[in-house]
């Protein structure tokens, strides 16, 4: 079944502003959560086309790419189509486009979200801040793509209290303000009158419960600073700025909340033989002027070894050879960039007097006159040429 039209999808013109269309995925978001539409997975299935949708058309090269091409032109570069968010707690989905599902669902529905089926039960604590951290690859290692340990200092659950805050259970008693329900209503004036909504209550941050005795280690926030040791999978084919996302992996909640996610970027760590283009590597082949000028057989490095190239006789700086699928994966495809060889031919900065002797003779032979053809095009005129 062929894919229905992104902007479709939204209910917004292909003219939509950023904030139209952050405002539009809102809003689909509403209608179609599952908390709203139980057992429901038409629902569903929409939740997380809409999701697809705003993944695409919230980032600009993103939205550029579709609109020039319609979905082929973003194939792999989102999360796999909606089929790519299964798995994923619609809260999760929502928490990577920086949307609060607890303040969408408070001013919209009146608070009392149901958590986990447990019957409307009080949201617990306060979510813990996301938390963010560089991973440095080598080109080798983004070619195969791996898998790292990384140690972080982060708020983890106070081991003391178990998260609780209190240092037992007798301190604990329910919130006087909320009376142990964790929400309050707001009565706020609006164009169509006056409208009452429910809100986490502000003495007990939705907890529904007061600490009258704190955990004598974290103070009563029920986290403390430690370290803890994280195994990241990085696909192969990512690129320098890409961001990965691991929920529930970032800081601990306060009080019992729900953990943050751990945002990854990687960086690229600078290469001693290649350069990177898109999936594409480039190196610099420096060649002494009798091996370009006789031919030779060549040694060149690779991502994952050694190969030999034929330099024939003849050969010009600038020229440039290419060893088909030897660079670098696609993110999501199957496609591999190619490495490219450019040929620098070596002028000798410093010469002995029989060296100096022998170039005087060939300086003035007719072979060694240049004599630029059509075929002796620039670098970037050959680049062209070659990926024209």
């Amino acid at each position: 079944m062929a894919k229905r039209d992104f902007y479709e999808i939204l209910g917004v013109a292909k003219t939509a502003s950023s904030d139209e269309i952050r405002k539009a995925y809102r809003n689909k978001a509403i209608q179609f959560h599952p908390d709203k539409n139980p057992g429901d997975k038409s629902a569903e299935d929409k939740f997380k086309e809409a999701a697809e949708a705003y993944d695409i058309l919230s980032d600009a090269d993103k939205r550029a790419r579709y609109d020039r091409h319609g979905h082929a032109g973003v194939d792999g570069m989102g999360s796999g189509g909606a089929g790519g968010f299964q798995g994923m707690d619609m809260d999760d989905i929502l928490r990577r486009f920086g949307f609060d599902s607890d303040d969408i669902f408070g001013e919209f529905f009146g608070g009392g979200r149901r958590r986990g089926g447990n019957g409307g039960g009080r949201p617990r604590g306060e979510r813990g801040s996301n938390l963010r951290i560089k991973v440095k690859m080598t080109l080798e290692e983004i070619a195969t793509g791996v898998n790292k340990k990384i140690k972080v200092r982060k708020q983890v659950v106070c081991n003391t209290c178990s998260g609780s805050g209190a240092r037992d259970q007798g301190s604990v008693e329910n919130c006087g303000t909320c009376r142990g329900s964790g929400m309050v209503n707001r009565v706020t004036q609006t164009p169509f009158g006056m409208m009452q909504t429910a809100v986490q209550c502000p003495a007990c941050s939705g907890s529904g419960q007061l600490i009258k005795s704190p955990c004598n280690v974290c103070k009563g926030d029920g986290r403390t600073f430690g370290e803890d040791m994280i195994e990241v999978d990085i696909p192969a084919g990512v690129h320098e700025g890409i961001q990965l996302s691991m929920a529930g992996r970032g800081n601990a909640g306060a009080k019992g909340g729900q953990p943050g996610d751990l945002l990854i970027t990687v960086e690229e760590a600078p290469h001693d033989h290649f350069a990177r283009e898109g999936n594409n590597i480039i190196h610099e082949l420096f060649l002494n002027f009798a091996d370009a000028a006789l031919g030779s057989k060549i040694e060149v490095p690779t991502l994952d070894g050694q190969a030999r190239i034929t330099v024939p006789p003849g050969t010009q700086s600038g020229k440039i050879f290419r060893l088909k699928d030897k660079g670098l994966p696609g993110l999501q495809s199957y496609q591999r960039g190619d490495l490219l060889i450019h040929v620098n031919v070596w002028t000798p900065k410093k010469l002995n007097d029989e060296e100096h002797k022998l170039l005087e003779k060939l300086r003035d032979m007719p072979n060694f006159k240049p004599n630029p053809g059509k075929d002796d095009k620039g670098f970037f005129d050959k680049v062209k040429d070659m990926f024209g």
